[in-house]
């Protein structure tokens, strides 16, 4: 794909819609929220507005500005660095293709809530329906208990919905569907986080999450945890960015559309963990519980905590019935914005190299991501889940962020990198910008990958034997890799196409 003949977003305010729809996810929702109230509450805002100026938005002008100026997907930006650095181009696009495969799953879990919450089909016990009767949890990732059929279903309609928006393209597809479906996910997060401020005991909930706890400021694990949200949040280091910077238009704002992108995210942060925590509050004050015992990690929240929750709203059946399905709706809209952009991550890098229609490869992609799903719709879907995140997650995004800021900072350089970013952008980034990319950001993902390695070591991740943490977590990381590098070693049909734009090659 020349860049000549590259698509091109057909607004600034549809690349930001779809930059913010790829970092706002399902994450938002339940990471955040768990995250602040089990690191400090209030007091875990300053090492993230901390973690938000020196990781996020430094690293978003990073990928924002190899993408603008390679004109390019992941795979072709670091090739025109050097074929040499191509497999760093391959290996964080091979993240979002098998995260996508559990993401729809998740996803898919959200379409049959959707439909439950018109008639609370999840009983007076969410929390024995969710892991029984719908999940049919198994004993164990090697016991794949068969297919959860009412899943499977709702996996074939969200693979629909990525394969239909992503193969019409970027300003085709994606900016339409993100101009719409981004601002609607904020409006109906903004109405659900009012409808929480306004119930009895909300206050109490907000208390929970907000009261800060300043002795946990002192703890490194509190900081660590605050960069660790901000990173894997705003979906750096997957080419979902560098993708989507790639089809901006050459006079563009790479420093001010970063700013925008990160802190329109951490803005969805906040706002999810006022929402949860109101509705956890009231939960808390009407079933007679305590916070902690209403207070769930992880997907609990949304498919536990919150059918709870909405099982004692006041107002009768039909108002739980509406507040039900606004939130399971925005759950699945946020899933679908992140779940789409991950397939364009992969097959923005495949069509700069192959020669193949859009629709054949986001066809291919799609197959491919359904199929993984399917896997996740077993018994066995919510073992195989935790492991393969766990594993891609904590090791592979990471580590590919580690050697990214190192290959960018001291073989591109971001003395190069600074007056590119800054040509067209109303605010300007100056040396401090190389300090962070090149000094701190590499410290704080070797600490954080060097802190994850240590505890696999001491204590294998979630009690599971080690023949499933080798076959479902170590095998997948070390595979993505293997075939990043043996992607990259395929020939290009036209090496005229390795010359960075404006250098002699494609202008």
């Amino acid at each position: 794909m020349s860049t000549e003949n590259r698509d091109q977003w057909g607004s600034r305010l549809g690349f930001i819609m779809a930059t913010v729809g790829a970092a706002v996810g399902l994450g938002n929702l339940w990471r955040f929220p768990y995250m602040a109230y089990s690191n400090g509450g209030g007091a875990f805002l300053l090492p993230y507005f901390v973690a938000l100026l020196t990781a996020g938005v430094p690293l978003m002008i990073l990928e924002f500005g190899l993408g603008h100026k390679m004109r390019a997907g992941n795979t072709l930006a670091f090739a025109r660095l050097g074929r040499k650095w191509e497999w760093l181009g391959w290996w964080p696009v091979m993240i979002p293709l098998i995260v996508v495969c559990f993401y729809s799953t998740v996803i898919a879990w959200g379409v049959n809530y959707f439909v439950f919450s018109f008639f609370k089909g999840w009983g007076n016990n969410p929390g024995e329906f969710f892991g029984g009767q719908f999940l049919g949890v198994s004993s164990g990732p090697w016991d794949l208990g068969g297919m959860r059929w009412t899943i499977a279903g709702a996996v074939v309609l969200v693979w629909l919905a990525n394969y239909i928006i992503t193969k019409k393209g970027i300003s085709g597809g994606i900016e339409k569907t993100c101009k719409v479906i981004t601002p609607l996910l904020g409006v109906l997060m903004l109405i659900m986080t009012i409808r929480g401020l306004t119930l009895t005991g909300a206050a109490e909930g907000l208390n929970w999450f907000l009261r800060p706890d300043f002795t946990k400021i002192m703890n490194g694990k509190v900081w660590i945890a605050a960069y660790s949200q901000v990173f894997f949040s705003t979906t750096l280091a997957v080419g979902v960015m560098t993708a989507y910077a790639s089809y901006l238009p050459k006079k563009a704002d790479i420093v001010n559309n970063s700013f925008i992108t990160v802190f329109s995210n951490a803005s969805f942060d906040f706002l999810a963990g006022l929402c949860v925590f109101s509705i956890l509050g009231y939960s808390s004050f009407a079933s007679g519980l305590p916070m902690d015992k209403v207070v769930a990690a992880g997907p609990g929240i949304a498919f536990v905590a919150f059918p709870n929750a909405i099982n004692l709203l006041p107002g009768g059946p039909v108002l739980q019935a509406i507040f039900g399905a606004l939130f399971f709706f925005c759950l699945i809209i946020a899933g679908i914005s992140s779940s789409i952009s991950m397939v364009e991550s992969f097959t923005s890098a495949a069509l700069d190299k192959y020669k193949i229609s859009r629709e054949k490869m986001v066809g291919r992609v799609c197959v491919f991501g359904f199929l993984g799903s399917m896997l996740f719709a077993t018994g066995a879907g919510v073992h195989l889940l935790d492991i393969v995140d766990h594993f891609v997650g904590n090791y592979g995004i990471a580590l590919i962020g580690l050697i990214e800021v190192i290959v960018l900072g001291y073989v591109y350089k971001t003395e190069k990198m600074r007056p590119e970013v800054n040509l067209y952008s109303d605010i300007k980034v100056g040396i401090w910008w190389d300090i962070l990319i090149k000094y701190v950001t590499p410290f704080l993902l070797g600490f954080m990958f060097i802190q994850n390695i240590v505890e696999e070591v001491t204590k294998p991740y979630g009690g599971y034997s080690q023949s499933a943490l080798i076959a479902f977590g170590w095998s997948v990381a070390v595979a993505i890799f293997l075939i990043a590098v043996y992607l990259s070693r395929r020939p290009w049909n036209n090496e005229d196409v390795l010359k960075i734009p404006d250098e002699g090659g494609e202008k």
